[in-house]
């Protein structure tokens, strides 16, 4: 590495005056933002020394130390021209300005939180423009420069990436929940155009991660919550593995640091008990694998705290039963040598059944390739062992970063390249479905789940969906078109719901109408954040008619119950309008209808803007069951649905759910579902009646207890036919003895009385032993 000395106006503070207009510098106490600043008068106190301890003693967050301009002055001068070091010394100098006076919570001066940024971003080998941007991201956010101004100084590219960084500073919001959405939406949407900007976000992340130990528990439980919710995955989906590992680790080390701990000693003390046995294989598999003329790294690595955390979870396992806590990695000189090597090693030690995975033939969403497979080594331990090439390690380690790094690498570094950008895309195709910031980020955040599948189309394409994905995930994924209009699928040539979850390996063909429109029950299953989007936006957009009659009678309703006529005035109309943020009364209608808005929190509102109580005074939870009943006519359209856990049917005691983006969902009053999310949700739920006409048939399940006995199904069709009733689902359980069933039918009926007729006719058919209705 070329070293070059410090540039004295970095090592040193030059003298200075603020700017005249500037205001005093702010304490960034955004929650979730993790910068930890104070404003202080400007003399500057002594920095702390430095605190450097094993990560495995104490928690990572206390490696942190402060960070040298001096080093990072040379570590960008090993790779940039001087021209691109001149113009990020500008930048430093400008961002020392901005945040003079500036201290962390920690004490340091907050200018060493920008180095330290960049610092992280040179070691990914950044251009200037992103170093520029690192040293430069928060002075829009807390020095109130314009992004004007930046450009001026700085150039367009640079004030973008600024700009993408920066938190939004909206008083609008209505809840803490929504603004911290909307920094998501905002900086997702930078990303997808310029993948730098979440690359700069991760590195500050980290940084404040590192750095939180003089932040209070709670800040620090909210911040790391955020991190491991949000900043984790999207460090995994972009391959970033080094970051993921890190920021998984000071996440657990803040949210559990007595698990943390107590786990952290376990580890040390069990890596002297089994170094022999580390050393042995690592001797064993280098012998082997050079006597067959493979040339190969091998190295031995632990797995992380959390990694060995979430093990001991998810399998319910003590730490002593956690055998592969250790692993090993090859790296060989060349794709064939991968497969010869897993060969090598197979007849050293014996595969153990189900625990090998092709990640080369198929890699992984983030671009991820290595050969894993799980041996049983010596005294009887399993052995985890990945297999890669440098290249393949190369991107593991650094996913699209890889680009910056090794710039004259391989062409499979285009193809993540391709990988990522069509994923940043997709997040623009959500965007513009997609209602509101909180629920971009709920589509967002089930993209970002890790655990995939990977399914075929019937011309061999390989598609890779989240584990769980159903055809109707499949079908979105290849075109919101064919997912729109999806009528059934066949996996694997064979006829299947579209409801079935997908395996590796799956061939999937969608079989699609022209005619058919997306169902609201798909929002149970789906999987994808782009399906969810899809069909949210449909059920907007196309049932927008059904969605304004009924959030209109909601309105009206509510209305009525705080003693007010249902019909406003203009000048109520437009300042609802304003501090609503709907364009049009029907569009504050339409939110009603697909419960976006609860009805009796605007009708409170409406109140409070008359002159009446203040529209901010605290609801009653149970203010909505209190309302006039909304009537039920079974016509309403997929506004208004029947829950498919108690199928309510005229007669029944029933209560509404207004569910976000797809209305109205009604229960019967004693269901077991209805009453565990209406504990948790109270102010979700309104009083819903049966209206007096009723012209259509409504689903009911009914189960039978019969003789195994010929002709009996038959007889109890016929009866249920009799009795004016469609039979639309039959189902039977045999018992061991073969010698009573259970049958379950789904049969159409009009109401409560006709049910009850059709089941006293059905109980005396000869062989029926017991009849029920089947409820949740």
């Amino acid at each position: 590495m070329n070293l070059i000395p410090a540039d004295p106006t970095l090592s040193g503070k030059p003298a200075r005056a603020k700017r005249p207009a500037q205001a005093p510098a702010k304490a960034t106490s955004e929650p979730g933002a993790g910068d930890h600043s104070a404003t202080v008068p400007s003399a500057t106190p002594p920095v702390p020394p430095v605190i450097s301890s094993s990560p495995l003693a104490t928690p990572p967050a206390l490696t942190a130390g402060v960070a040298s301009v001096t080093h990072l002055t040379e570590k960008l001068a090993a790779y940039m021209t001087a021209a691109d070091l001149k113009k990020v010394k500008e930048a430093y100098r400008f961002s020392d300005e901005m945040h003079l006076g500036q201290l962390r919570k920690s004490g340091e001066p907050y200018i060493s939180h920008p180095i330290a940024v960049a610092e992280i971003c040179a070691d990914w080998k950044l251009d200037a423009q992103a170093i520029m941007a690192a040293l430069l991201h928060d002075v829009m956010e807390d020095q109130d420069v314009k992004k004007d101004e930046l450009i001026e100084r700085f150039g367009a590219p640079v004030a973008n990436l600024v700009d993408g960084l920066s938190k939004l500073e909206k008083i609008e919001f209505q809840s803490q929940i929504e603004a911290q959405a909307e920094n998501f939406r905002k900086m997702l949407l930078a990303m997808a155009s310029d993948v730098r900007v979440i690359l700069i976000k991760l590195a500050d992340r980290l940084h404040n991660m590192r750095t939180m130990e003089v932040m209070k528990p709670a800040a620090k439980a909210r911040i790391s919550k955020e991190t491991m919710e949000v900043y984790v995955p999207i460090a995994h989906r972009l391959g970033l593995n080094n970051i993921y590992r890190e920021l998984q680790d000071l996440s657990f080390a803040h949210l559990f640091p007595l698990r943390y701990r107590t786990l952290a000693k376990a580890v040390k003390a069990a890596r002297g008990n089994r170094r022999e046995v580390v050393t042995k294989i690592l001797e064993s598999v280098k012998n082997t694998l050079g006597a067959a003329h493979i040339e190969a790294e091998v190295y031995g690595r632990e797995k992380t705290l959390y990694g060995i955390y979430k093990k001991m979870r998810s399998k319910h396992l003590s730490f002593s039963q956690v055998l592969d806590v250790y692993g090993f990695r090859v790296v060989v000189d060349s794709f064939p040598n991968c497969y010869v090597a897993l060969g090598t090693l197979h007849s050293l030690y014996k595969p153990m059944p189900g625990k090998f995975k092709d990640y080369i033939a198929i890699r992984k969403l983030n671009g991820y390739q290595s050969l894993h497979t799980t041996l049983i080594g010596p005294y009887g331990t399993p052995v985890e062992f990945q297999i890669r090439t440098q290249e393949m390690h190369r991107t593991a380690e650094s996913g699209v970063a890889a680009h910056w790094l090794y710039k004259n690498g391989e062409a499979n570094m285009s193809d993540l390249q391709q990988r990522t950008h069509a994923w940043l895309q997709s997040l623009l195709d959500i965007q513009q479905q997609t209602g509101d910031s909180a629920e971009f980020l709920e589509h967002v955040k089930v993209d970002l789940f890790p655990d995939s599948v990977y399914v075929f189309t019937p011309k061999s394409k390989i598609i890779a969906l989240p584990r769980g994905a159903t055809p109707i995930d499949f079908a979105y994924a290849i075109h919101t078109g064919i997912g729109d209009h999806t009528v059934s699928a066949t996996i694997n040539n064979e006829p299947a719901s579209v409801r079935t979850e997908l395996r590796n390996g799956d061939i999937v063909e969608i079989v699609t109408d022209a005619s058919s429109r997306p169902s609201p029950s798909w929002l149970s299953f789906v999987r994808t954040g782009k399906a969810r989007s899809a069909i949210r936006h449909h059920l907007r957009t196309i049932n927008l008619p059904e969605s304004i009659a009924l959030g209109r009678q909601l309105m009206s309703h509510a209305l009525t119950s705080l003693g007010m006529s249902a019909d406003l005035e203009e000048h109520l109309i437009e300042r609802l309008l304003k501090e609503s943020s709907a364009k049009s009364l029907d569009e504050l209608y339409a939110d009603i209808g697909v419960g976006k808005r609860m009805a009796a929190l605007v009708a409170r509102h409406i109140f409070g803007l008359r002159g009446g109580e203040s529209a901010s005074a605290p609801v009653d939870h149970n203010s909505a069951a209190e309302l006039d009943p909304v009537t039920i006519c079974g016509s309403e359209g997929v506004s208004v649905q029947l829950a498919p856990c108690c199928l309510p049917i005229p007669g029944d005691a029933i209560i509404g759910q207004l569910r976000r983006d797809q209305g109205l969902l009604v229960h019967t009053s004693d269901c077991t579902q209805a009453k565990r999310q209406k504990a948790k949700e109270p102010d979700r739920w309104i009083a819903v009646k049966w209206g007096s006409e009723l012209n259509r048939r409504f689903d009911s399940r009914i189960k039978l207890l019969i003789n195994n006995e010929k002709g009996i199904l038959a007889r109890v069709a016929a009866e249920i036919g009799e009795s004016d009733a469609n039979i639309t689902y039959v189902g039977m359980d045999e018992d061991k003895d073969n010698v009573l069933h259970q049958l379950r039918f789904t049969v159409q009926v009009k109401d409560r009385v006709h049910l009850a007729g059709l089941l006293r006719n059905v109980r005396r058919v000869a062989g029926v032993n017991r009849i029920l209705r089947e409820r949740s």
